[in-house]
């Protein structure tokens, strides 16, 4: 690996991490209000890739995030509606590549 190649990955790496540390800090409150309802997840969701924008994130390392995010609601968060139960199911039984598409998907959606 090129040493040009290795500091694109670190520094990819590293803005991943903050996003995610953004996530893992929020209270039980904040999650709460984001779940109640589809609305309320699809803004976070928003908000959460404008701020992965900010940081420079491109298309691809936007749907890491997302995908991040898909799998702490799938493995820790119960859905609160539908809509949530739905992607939920759908994220359970997708393989690795379906995911990634899932995610793809996702990321288009909020952000139109």
């Amino acid at each position: 690996m090129s040493e040009q190649t290795h500091m694109i990955n670190k520094d990819r790496e590293m803005k991943l991490d903050q996003v995610q540390n953004v996530i893992q800090r929020m209270d039980a409150e904040q999650k709460e209000d984001i779940l109640e309802s589809f609305d309320a997840f699809k803004q976070y969701l928003s908000r959460r890739l404008s701020l992965g924008e900010s940081l420079g994130l491109n298309e691809e390392q936007l749907s890491e995030v997302a995908q991040k995010v898909a799998d702490i609601l799938a493995t820790k968060e119960e859905p609160r509606n539908r809509e949530e139960k739905l992607l939920q199911e759908l994220w359970n039984v997708a393989d690795p590549d379906e995911k990634d598409t899932l995610a793809r998907i996702l990321v288009r959606f909020v952000k139109n």
